[in-house]
């Protein structure tokens, strides 16, 4: 499989990022550690969590997915298999936020002893933290990188101007942002390509975005009013996705797929590897068979045709 370079970091992936939110939520321990078998066997190599995750269950107060990506780590000896991308920033289950310098250095430290790890490839601030100026965070990653804990840095969930603020400030000394973690997909495509794709693209900034299959609603799972009860995010992904635009990119989805002989998911996840300054997108699954599935979009090569029929369906 071939590696992409993230930004410039020289941290080098595969096309497809697995997704480590269902890690001790709807994945118990046993099943997560057969998805994480299944994703290194297939080629894979980055991991992404995130220490709020998964601090929305009753019950929970985040911390659970990078304790059980710590234990895999531990227990199969693979951590210099692979990458391992974590963030700071979103509330956690006491109530805890932000990109303050003590709350960041709190907050590795904590990730490190759950990860069982001393050092983190992926560092990234989960979102922005308007109250602060872009420098604060950067300040506190240039120490962690100084003594290795952190490889290097992402942004996930930043306007284009503040994102842009934080790479003028990595050109005075500080370490740079050299990943973007946006929400895109075939439907959810304007934000991005209108204010961050020029960005990045100009500042050779890696790009993985989360939800490359529309919290599953490109896998063509729901298409009716009775689909949305299959699952529990069903009602969500109805009230956002089930309409005309949505069944028009699952149109095109089905026919893409039956000219490949893929899956709608894997067409999915190939349009978004096949896009300008996109790095791998990250999907998670909750079975090995899943995640097998999600790596054959890597293989996959989209025509000129298949492509512009895609983009037309999902503009």
């Amino acid at each position: 499989m071939q590696h992409r370079e993230l930004g410039r970091s020289g941290l080098r992936i595969a096309p497809l990022v697995l997704g480590g939110n269902v890690f001790g939520w709807t994945a118990d321990e046993a099943a997560s550690f057969k998805i994480l078998d299944a994703f290194v066997a297939g080629g894979g190599n980055a991991i992404d969590t995130a220490n709020v995750y998964s601090a929305w269950v009753p019950g929970h107060q985040g911390g659970e997915s990078e304790t059980v990506i710590g234990k895999w780590l531990q227990q199969r000896g693979r951590r210099e298999d692979v990458l391992i991308f974590t963030k700071v920033g979103m509330q956690m289950g006491d109530g805890s936020q932000g990109l303050a310098k003590d709350y960041i250095r709190r907050s590795v430290e904590a990730s490190l002893r759950r990860l069982q790890t001393d050092y983190i490839d992926l560092y990234q601030s989960h979102q922005d933290d308007e109250t602060l100026p872009v420098t604060e965070p950067l300040e506190e990653y240039a120490k962690l990188i100084e003594e290795g804990k952190v490889r290097a840095i992402g942004a996930s969930n930043f306007s284009a101007d503040r994102l842009r603020q934080a790479l003028d400030a990595s050109q005075q000394g500080l370490p740079r942002y050299e990943s973007l973690q946006p929400l895109y997909n075939l439907y959810d495509r304007a934000d991005f390509e209108q204010q961050l794709q020029p960005l990045v693209q100009e500042h050779g900034v890696g790009v993985i975005p989360y939800y490359g299959l529309a919290s599953g609603f490109l896998t063509g799972k729901y298409r009716t009013q009775d689909d949305l009860k299959k699952s529990a995010r069903g009602g969500g992904v109805g009230q956002k996705y089930l309409n005309e635009k949505g069944l028009q990119i699952l149109s095109a989805l089905d026919a893409v797929s039956a000219r490949l002989q893929a899956t709608p998911a894997q067409v999915a996840l190939a349009w978004i590897m096949a896009q300008p300054g996109l790095t791998a997108p990250i999907a998670s699954g909750t079975t090995p068979e899943q995640v097998t599935e999600l790596l054959t979009a890597t293989e996959l090569h989209l025509s000129s045709e298949d492509l512009s029929e895609l983009g037309r369906a999902g503009a």
